[in-house]
């Protein structure tokens, strides 16, 4: 078969074959009396596998080594090129992220877009000092899309640089707090922590509805720091996991001042403080968790929570007896 019949039949440019040629990957096997390439079954079928070889991304290169090399095995140039794609692949993601991410900036021309390349430069720098820089600049002129300090504070590790990091996000606007979300569901327990504190520095309902959400989540953490955020900003659903920290030692102070803080309503103040007795009650609840709870009532006025310190001034727990003593103590004196 003259070359011009196989060109047509496996789509195989005549160019393209002799270059083949030229490297030595396929030689026609003839030729006919004019001196003309002529191909035999064999060629054409070697020709096949050079193109399926090509399709799956393997050079001219590898693909002669393939054929005609014994040594050469399928899964050692599979694998490689596996990695290759993997590699390549997440070089064209980074660049289309960027690329979104200085649209999204909306620039108006190029001094803005070579503005945000920096700036988004600066936030992915090795040095913590150059990073910082790049947060607190983004509060300027130049519109950091808010994509990308998410990003940015959910990998920091530094935290001057992350306390710069939540300050600029939460001047940057919307879209925040739907963005942290998707950090909750990180398996990094570092990367949710960062994602909630996040959330507990945004201003505007919509951070404090991922809060309330947040109270429900499976990491403790996560729960205990949107517990310590909403109880600070008054919001009532706060008070059970706050009661929880108390019980089992996390952050108790810290839960016991929020508490305090929603105690200042009135009603408010006896619900906390029959919660706290009910903890107190239970047979479960052992003697530092007891001495924790006692402790968290000298923050919470009103009757509920005097009549109980009475109660436990008499308590079989002389540490907790003794405590609940100074507290109306100090009650009385107050």
């Amino acid at each position: 078969m003259l070359i011009g019949e196989v060109a047509r039949r496996s789509g195989v440019s005549a160019r393209m074959l002799r270059h083949y040629e030229s490297l030595g990957l396929v030689r026609p096997s003839g030729r006919t009396g004019s001196g003309y390439r002529e191909y035999s079954g064999a060629d054409i079928r070697r020709i096949f596998q050079i193109e399926s070889l090509r399709s799956l991304g393997l050079s001219l290169r590898d693909i002669g080594r393939a054929l005609d090399d014994p040594g050469s095995t399928p899964s050692a140039l599979v694998g490689d090129l596996i990695q290759q794609t993997r590699t390549r692949i997440a070089a064209e993601t980074e660049l289309l992220t960027r690329l979104s991410r200085i649209e999204a900036a909306e620039p108006d021309g190029w001094e803005d877009v070579l503005q945000v390349v920096a700036l988004l430069q600066a936030l992915g720098s090795k040095s913590a000092g150059a990073r910082q820089r790049a947060a607190l600049s983004s509060a300027d002129d130049v519109a950091v899309p808010v994509e990308a300090l998410v990003d940015a504070v959910l990998s920091e590790t530094d935290p001057h640089v992350a306390g710069a990091l939540r300050w600029a996000l939460a001047r940057a606007g919307g879209g925040a707090p739907d963005l942290l979300v998707r950090g909750l569901a990180s398996p990094v327990a570092a990367v949710r922590e960062r994602a909630v504190r996040s959330l507990a520095e945004l201003p505007g309902g919509e951070a404090t509805d991922r809060l309330r959400e947040a109270l429900a989540h499976s990491d403790p953490a996560v729960r205990g720091c949107a517990a310590l955020a909403l109880g600070a900003s008054g919001v009532a659903d706060a008070v059970p996991v706050l009661v929880d920290m108390i019980v089992e030692g996390r952050n108790d102070t810290d839960a016991a001042d929020a508490l305090s803080v929603l105690a200042s309503d009135t009603a408010r103040a006896d619900r906390i403080a029959a919660l706290l007795v009910g903890r107190l009650a239970l047979d479960l609840t052992h003697q530092p968790a007891r001495g924790r709870l006692t402790q968290a009532l000298a923050g919470i006025p009103g009757t509920t929570a005097s009549r109980a310190l009475v109660e436990l001034s008499d308590d079989e727990d002389r540490a907790v007896a003794l405590t609940a003593t100074y507290l109306l103590r100090l009650r009385d004196a107050g």
